[in-house]
């Protein structure tokens, strides 16, 4: 997959947007330098590892869960929140595989999604006007002339706590704590007055008694090591070049090159312009690549997109994230879909039914309401069982804690309750109950999917 005429910082000929403007030029060297000298966070081998998982997705054999926060912070660091987020979507995968029969590849928007694109490179605040707040990776959230500063000293710190957030996810997935004997231990306390919680504790003693009758037949995870760890790859928003390219490192064994901040990287809505910096960066690494794909995407811009992130139209390579809308999506999708069906990329379609569908309250807070996110995600299945095309993965901000920032669902969080516990840097997010229920009605819809390609193929 290596690209032709191609470098680590070949992107700096072409035009870059959301990119901060560092006033220290030396500062930001002597950073990128530094970053150069560290070990890579994820493994060529790895990344390789995820392309042939995700390739199964493109063949229709698996299905992509993607889930994390909006935006990491320094300053909401810590163990805990790491193992809640990943033991959420532990819960959303077994679900999705009980249900559906099909394997889940795990992804997690986490260790590396610290920096963030605006719609503005300013922000007013009472006549006061200072650099937007673009992630911690970049500046402060305070809203400060120091803190909004940006600062390439905060790229070392961000590379320190994904290598910590990773070491941690590393040893909970190998470690015994995804072991399914585990299953019912997975579950938040908190969560115990939605009805989706008593409904993962029935499939988890289905899943318990399935256990007890292999280990009954001499299947354990002593001799099956699959039943005692999972496979959980990391990604981000391949935003902030600068730490990316000093990311980047060649392969020993292939001369390939690999940016190693994230097993999978993918290019924003805001930055997937034809001949765009973060599109030439990101053509030449082998990392798979997923691209936000939106209303203002027409179906020759996409087709011209994939052939030169994807050139050798290697499955797994390329996850296409829509982002519409719940209003949207069934009038707009369509034409991307039969376009890259036509002709013939192996790209695996995934729903992203979060950007599209953020309001603003009256008490002045985002919010993303659960009935629209779930009226995006049954639109995306509806098209592609219109297009005989396999609809294979879902890309959510979520996390494991107990935040009050989506409202609906089944636990209720109305309009009032948002300021109880509002935590995120940026864009709401779906709590732990509400990640859960997400995942057993997507896991409805992904049956009726299957069913209906079951159907076809007979």
């Amino acid at each position: 997959m290596m690209a032709t005429k191609w470098a680590p910082d070949s992107w700096t000929k072409f035009k870059a947007e959301q990119l901060p403007h560092y006033s220290d030029a030396a500062a930001l060297d002597a950073a990128t330098t530094t970053l150069r000298s560290y070990p890579p966070l994820v493994f060529a081998g790895e990344a390789r590892d995820l392309i042939a998982d995700l390739g199964r997705v493109a063949e229709g054999k698996a299905f992509l869960l993607q889930g994390g926060d909006c935006a990491e912070s320094f300053a909401e660091f810590h163990p805990n929140n790491i193992r809640d987020t990943f033991r959420v979507i532990l819960q959303m995968a077994v679900v999705l595989t009980f249900a559906s029969k099909l394997p889940t590849v795990k992804v997690g928007r986490m260790a590396g999604q610290f920096a963030k694109p605006r719609s503005s490179d300013t922000e007013t605040i009472d006549g006061v006007e200072l650099p937007s707040y673009r992630g911690d990776n970049v500046n402060d959230i305070a809203f400060t002339p120091e803190g909004r500063a940006p600062d390439p000293a905060r790229m070392i710190q961000g590379y320190s706590q994904s290598a910590a957030t990773l070491n941690l996810l590393r040893a909970f997935a190998s470690g015994g704590y995804a072991n399914l004997h585990q299953v019912h231990r997975w579950t938040h306390d908190f969560m115990g007055r939605s009805p989706w919680a008593k409904k993962f504790a029935d499939v988890a003693d289905r899943i318990g008694e399935a256990l007890d009758f292999m280990e009954a037949c001499g299947i354990s995870p002593e001799t099956v090591p699959q039943l005692k760890g999972t496979q959980f790859y990391t990604s981000h928003e391949a935003l902030l070049l600068p730490y990316e390219q000093a990311m980047t490192r060649q392969d020993s064994l292939t001369g390939d090159w690999y940016d190693t901040s994230a097993h999978m990287l993918w290019i924003g809505d805001r930055t997937r312009a034809e001949g765009s910096a973060h599109v030439e960066f990101l053509r030449g690494v082998g990392n798979p690549i997923g691209m936000k794909c939106g209303p203002s995407l027409e179906p020759d811009v996409l087709l011209r997109q994939l052939d030169v992130l994807n050139p050798g139209r290697v499955a797994g390579r390329m996850t296409l994230i829509t982002r519409y809308g719940h209003d949207k999506i069934e009038s707009g999708l369509p034409k991307l879909v039969r376009a890259v069906k036509r002709e013939g990329h192996p790209v695996i379609w995934s729903c992203d039914p979060m950007h599209g569908n953020v309001v603003k309250t009256s008490t002045g807070y985002k919010t993303r309401p659960f009935e629209r996110i779930l009226a995006e995600v049954r639109g995306f299945f509806a098209v592609h069982r219109a297009e005989a095309t396999f609809g294979g993965g879902i890309h959510v901000e979520m996390t494991g804690q107990n935040v009050t920032e989506c409202i609906g669902g089944a636990m209720d969080v109305t309009q009032m309750d948002l300021a109880d516990r509002y935590h995120t840097h940026c864009d709401p997010r779906l709590n732990a109950g509400q990640s859960l229920e997400l995942a057993f009605l997507l896991a409805e819809m992904l049956n009726v999917e299957m069913a209906e390609r079951r159907k076809a193929a007979a």
